[in-house]
């Protein structure tokens, strides 16, 4: 299983979307070359909403993003992406609930976080061009990621050297996911799919030990 982002189309308004997928393209335009993507149409779902699917995964191509399928879409919308080549995915996550091939015999109590497997540690450098995922649980670098590397992890991410490259905790939808770091220069972090890149981050704390995290929804930079 890899990662796979999910665009979230709030608006049928296509031009509206082309501005603004090209100003966030122009902030980072190495992280979407070539990044697979699915639409999730939920918000946008209604009868009344009109979309030009096809076009709508033209103007994603042409800023390097590659659509790969749809979910959440309607009878029309499912119809349109299909015809185009595009995949309809489930709209529940399977994926993720067929890891359990037994029930639990107890139900944990509702507001439970996941049981979360055992950190993932990494001794050495992460190196330009190398990606590190730690799947259903922490990840733990006790040296520095490089600018060009990628690291991921289902639960928390702790880099105690200078994280640069792209970090991205919560990768499966844990919001109580965090990254720390003893020196913040990632082009990008991302805390369950809600990212910011480096030039959005305060300068004064920019290469200073930092957590990320969110809060209401909002990504949040803060000194340690």
């Amino acid at each position: 299983m890899i990662p796979i982002t999910v665009l979230n189309i709030l608006s049928g308004d296509l031009e509206r979307f082309a501005k603004q997928l090209a100003r966030k393209v122009r902030q980072a335009p190495g992280l979407f070359q070539g990044m697979p993507v699915v639409l999730d149409m939920q918000s946008v779902s209604a009868p009344e909403h009109e979309i030009d699917i096809p076009r709508l995964a033209l103007l994603l191509g042409d800023q390097g993003l590659v659509p790969i399928g749809v979910r959440h879409g309607n009878r029309a919308q499912r119809q349109m992406a299909q015809d185009f080549g595009l995949a309809v995915l489930p709209d529940s996550d399977g994926g993720r609930e067929s890891r359990s091939a037994q029930p639990s015999s107890e139900a944990a109590p509702a507001g439970t976080p996941a049981k979360r497997a055992a950190a993932k540690l990494i001794l050495q450098p992460v190196r330009s061009g190398q990606q590190i995922y730690a799947e259903g649980g922490d990840l733990i670098v006790l040296a520095s990621v490089s600018p060009g590397a990628e690291i991921l992890a289902d639960g928390h991410i702790h880099v105690y050297g200078s994280l640069h490259g792209r970090a991205l905790a919560g990768v499966q939808g844990d919001e109580s996911a965090r990254i720390f770091c003893r020196k913040l220069y990632a082009e990008l972090v991302s805390v369950a799919g809600i990212y910011r890149v480096y030039e959005d981050v305060d300068a004064d704390l920019r290469g200073t030990a930092a957590q990320v995290f969110l809060r209401e929804q909002q990504l949040i930079t803060e000194s340690l």
